[in-house]
Parts: structure tokens; sequence; C-alpha cells
């Protein structure tokens, strides 16, 4: 796996305007959708529209936006209003959406969290593995452990979530900097890098050839970087946006994750960070 693409677009407000095919004279709809779809795809419609405005409309500029008559997307909206998706200013007799959306949202928000989204393919990925499993994400600026799952070997180790990583010392580190916002790899860069073992990368011209290695192949390894004898090999994880939402490993003993890969372990890394960025919306574009 060179890197993930996805095929989401980005939602353009206008484009949401004018593709509603509907010609309204205020007594009947002519509409290109099925029979039975163009009364609720308005109302959808409106609701989008008015979920990406960033204030207040009249009920004249959503009709005008949506190609409706006034009357049409009155009615619309006094039903979304009633069901609270939509809501109206006393004063100004403008229209936003509802404090029921956002319930709504926060309500499925839990089913796209990233560690509920990989639980069963970490467990898996630890089965098919026999090492232990972690999940990382930044939080606040720092690399945090979300989760560990034991391995099936007779080590075990002591990292709890919650536990903080330096990003140029560990093979999660590496990924959230090749495939993060740009200003993490730069911050790294500009700040002293401490020596956890005689291996740890503590120059910033090899850190910076590391991450670029990272970037082009997929995935990265920290051999004895953090821990002597300790080696983690970790891949990104995306979201419906392309964008990191979090980094997954498998670490253990150096005896059982070698540095390069066995092609092996690699693939199944891979295929569960792919299975789990699935589960969080992204679709590759190949």
């Amino acid at each position: 796996m060179k890197r993930y693409w996805s095929d989401a677009v980005p939602v353009d407000r206008r484009a949401i305007a004018k593709s509603a095919d509907l010609k309204i004279d205020g007594r009947k709809a002519e509409a290109k959708e099925p029979a039975g779809t163009s009364t609720l795809d308005l109302a959808i419609r409106a609701l989008e529209f008015l979920a990406h405005e960033s204030q207040p409309l009249s009920l004249a500029h959503i009709a005008e936006a949506l190609s409706a008559s006034k009357a049409t997307i009155y009615r619309h909206l006094v039903t979304l209003q009633r069901h609270g998706l939509v809501s109206q200013d006393p004063d100004t007799g403008r229209y936003e959406v509802g404090v029921k959306l956002l319930v709504l949202g926060e309500a499925v928000r839990a089913r796209f969290d990233v560690v509920s989204a990989a639980r069963e393919e970490l467990m898996r990925l630890r089965d098919a593995t026999g090492q232990a499993v972690t999940i990382c994400r930044m939080v606040d600026g720092d690399l945090v452990v979300l989760d560990l799952i034991q391995g099936r070997s007779v080590i075990e180790f002591g990292t709890r979530p919650g536990t903080r990583f330096d990003l140029h010392a560990s093979a999660h580190g590496k990924v959230w900097m090749a495939f993060g916002p740009p200003t993490l790899i730069a911050r790294t860069l500009a700040a002293p890098l401490k020596r956890w073992t005689p291996n740890t990368i503590a120059d910033a011209g090899r850190l910076k050839a590391e991450v670029d290695a990272v970037h082009r192949q997929g995935w990265a390894v920290a051999a004895d970087e953090m821990i002597t004898a300790v080696n983690a090999l970790a891949a990104p994880v995306f979201d419906h946006r392309n964008q990191i939402a979090g980094s997954i490993a498998i670490v253990g003993a150096t005896q059982f994750i070698p540095s390069p890969p066995d092609a092996a372990q690699l693939e199944k890394l891979l295929a569960a960070a792919q299975a789990i960025s699935r589960g969080l919306g992204w679709r590759s574009s190949r």
C-alpha cells in the first residue's frame, strides 16, 4: 500500500442548491426523480443547505437557492421545525438548523469513533499475528495510546491507554508525521530530539528522510528506538475525509517483529488498517 485515497468530495453549497431538479409553480412539482421521492428530496436539500450556512436565512433566500416556491419551502420548513431539525428566529423570521440535528449527530458519533470502529479488527490482527496491538491518535498536541490488546507471547507490555509517545521515537509517531498535518513534522524537527536508546533517531535530517520514506511506503517501524529489543510496525487509519484518524501497530520483541518487517505481518497490518478505515467511511478511488 502506498497511500489511501478517498472518493469523497467536499460539499458544495451552490451545487446542492443548483442540483435541485424541481420546477415548482405553487400548484404542483415536476421532478426528474422517480415519483414519491421528490418531496423528501427537497426537504433534505433544504436541511443540507441550512446546515452548511454560517447564519440564519430568510424564507425567500432558501426558496431562491433551491429553485422552489416560497410556499413549498415553507411547508417543508414547518415540518422540519416540528421535528426539531430546523428552528426559526421569532424576531427575524429567519431559519437555521435546530438542536435536534446536533443531538442526532452526537447519538451516532460513537459509531464512527476510531476505537469503536477498530476494536474487532484489532482483535483479529492480534489473533493473526500473536503480537500485542496498539491504536493511537493525537490528543491536544500529544500522541496518545487509546487502546492496547496484549499479545499471545510471553511478553506483556505495561503500556496503558493514556500513555504518551514521542513522535520521533515511535512507529506511531512516524506515521502521524508522515500523514498528519505538516505542523507535526515541523514542530518535531524544531525541538530537541530525545535519545531514548542508542538507536533513537536524534538527527533532524535523518528523521525527515525517515518520515518521507514512511509517506511513500505507507507504514513505519521503530526497532530499538524507544525500548531496546522492542519493535513496532505501524500504519495509518483514515476517515471519510481521507484524513488520518488514528494509527495502529503490532508491538513485540525484535525477534518476532523484524526490521525490515516480515511480508506476512505487513500484509495483515495493512489489511486491518484498510478495514478500519472503511468502517470510518473511507473509500478507495482505485
